[in-house]
């Protein structure tokens, strides 16, 4: 197991990590500015791709953080990524998602369709209909390769827990009787992309989680140090009993962790 010291490259969390709803966590500005000091690359990672790296800026930025588009990364990017490195530029594929999605395939040059497709990549869809459902499923059943962005079964939004793009997807793959590659946490996928965006190798790359069945399962999958903070979704008896390096209350108790190590204060 790495020690903090040996950390390099962070993939990070957001909701439940940085902020919970739409309050930042304590510190949340003075974490990343400590990062930026150490020079410790990070990249935030999520599987919640309602939007766009881009909104997920200026979001960060009231709450006192400020980051790139080049620092984000959803599973609608993800899964884009990871269908340019099957298919070509100009490769058909059609979207069963919301806007965001979209944007993620035109940004790799994919061309969303609804006819004589590659690929059907599926997420979450808040305005979702029996014709949609109808027609993905039609072109599943007709040989597109079915990629979800992510399995996540529920979305807290707004102090309640709405459907996710798991629940959606299973609806999918029990009409089309086909499972699709998943590209979201805890696949290993999202963290090897995230890591090739970085440049960052998993002996020095930690994971930061919240949540144990995506962030920390997903990081120890991709053989990387796993950080549980306990701000979140999952508490201290599930982080321990998954394995998890390292339990923090949030990031405020992480950073102070970090700082001693580095000083030689902590043996960590």
């Amino acid at each position: 197991m790495a020690t903090l010291t040996d950390i390099t490259h962070l993939i990070l969390d957001m909701d439940g990590v940085l902020y919970r709803g739409n309050q930042p966590m304590p510190r949340l500005g003075e974490f990343f500015s400590f990062l930026r000091e150490r020079r410790i690359s990070f990249i935030l990672v999520t599987n919640n791709g309602t939007r766009t790296p881009q909104e997920r800026v200026v979001q960060l930025a009231g709450m006192g953080a400020r980051l790139s588009p080049s620092e984000i990364l959803v599973s609608g990017q993800a899964a884009a990524r990871y269908l340019r490195r099957e298919f070509p530029a100009g490769t058909r594929v059609h979207i069963f998602g919301m806007p965001a999605l979209r944007q993620a395939m035109a940004e790799e040059d994919l061309v969303p369709a609804d006819e004589d497709v590659r690929a059907v990549v599926a997420g979450l869809d808040t305005e979702i209909t029996f014709e949609k459902i109808r027609r993905a499923v039609r072109l599943i059943r007709s040989g597109a390769r079915f990629i979800a962005t992510n399995m996540d079964p529920n979305l807290p939004m707004e102090g309640e827990w709405l459907p996710g793009s798991g629940a959606m997807i299973a609806m999918l793959a029990i009409a089309s009787e086909v499972e699709p590659t998943v590209i979201g946490k805890p696949e290993p996928i999202m963290y090897e992309l995230a890591m090739a965006q970085m440049g960052s190798r998993p002996e020095t790359t930690a994971a930061v989680g919240d949540r144990v069945e995506t962030d920390i399962v997903g990081g120890k999958r991709a053989s990387l140090t796993t950080i549980c903070v306990l701000s979140g979704a999952s508490g201290r008896s599930e982080a321990e009993a998954a394995g998890a390096d390292f339990i923090f209350e949030d990031i405020a108790h992480l950073l102070d962790a970090w700082r001693a190590a580095l000083s030689g204060r902590n043996p960590a």
